[in-house]
C-alpha cells in the first residue's frame, strides 16, 4: 500500500516539462520505488514535525524582535510594549498549558481520543465486520 502511495505521490512531478520524468527517478532513487525510495519517505515524514517546531520558534522570535506591533498604525514608539518580559512570559505560559494538557492526555487517558475497537486482539481468521467486499463480489457469493 505504500509503495503505491508512493508511486502515485512521486509520479505527480512527471507532469513538469522537460525534466520531470528525471526528477521523478531522482526521488525514487532508482527506476522504481524500492527500499530506498520508502527509507527517504520515512526520514522526511520524522523530520518534518521538528522542521515545523523550529519554524515557529523562529517565526516567534522574528515577531517580536523589537517589540509588539501598533493596531493603530502610528509610527511612534513611545506605545508599544516590549517583547521581554510581557509577550516572552504569555507566550512560555501558553507552551507550558499546552504540553500539560497533551501530557494529562497521553499518560492519564491515552485511549480517551481513540477507537475502542483498536483495542480487539488481531485474529486473522475473522474478518472484522466493517470490512464488506465490494458488490461485484458478493453477487458472485449468491
Amino acid at each position: 500500500m505504500f509503495i503505491y502511495l508512493a508511486v502515485v505521490i512521486t509520479n505527480l512531478f512527471s507532469a513538469i516539462p522537460f525534466i520531470g520524468h528525471d526528477l521523478v527517478e531522482f526521488i525514487w532513487g532508482g527506476p522504481c520505488v524500492d527500499q530506498p525510495t520508502l527509507n527517504r519517505f520515512f526520514s522526511l515524514h520524522f523530520l518534518l514535525p521538528f522542521l515545523l517546531v523550529a519554524a515557529v520558534v523562529i517565526h516567534f522570535l522574528a515577531l517580536h524582535q523589537n517589540a509588539s506591533g501598533n493596531p493603530e498604525g502610528t509610527s511612534s514608539t513611545s506605545d508599544r510594549i516590549r517583547f521581554y518580559p510581557y509577550f516572552a512570559v504569555k507566550d512560555a505560559i501558553t507552551v507550558f498549558w499546552f504540553i500539560l494538557f497533551l501530557s494529562v492526555l497521553v499518560f492519564f487517558a491515552p485511549h480517551y481520543l481513540g477507537d475502542s475497537e483498536n483495542s480487539i486482539p488481531a485474529n486473522a481468521l475473522v474478518t472484522p465486520a466493517a470490512i464488506v467486499p465490494e458488490l461485484p463480489f458478493k453477487l458472485n457469493s449468491i
